[in-house]
């Protein structure tokens, strides 16, 4: 299981994505930073960022 943390990326978020892989993660992250920062575009600098921040979970 992977685990991906907004808060990372977004002080003060508390949101937290699991998934199979990292791709459903940081598909789930897309749609929330979207939705809940108004994220509608985000560069390959900060997905290659969020990629690195992806953990894996028991």
């Amino acid at each position: 299981m992977k685990r991906f943390a907004c808060g990372d990326v977004v002080p003060g978020c508390e949101d937290v994505f699991l998934g199979a892989t990292e791709d459903e993660v940081l598909d789930k992250a897309l749609q929330h930073a979207a939705d809940a920062h108004g994220m509608t575009e985000v560069s390959e600098e900060t997905m290659d960022h969020a990629r690195g921040l992806v953990t894996t979970v028991a």
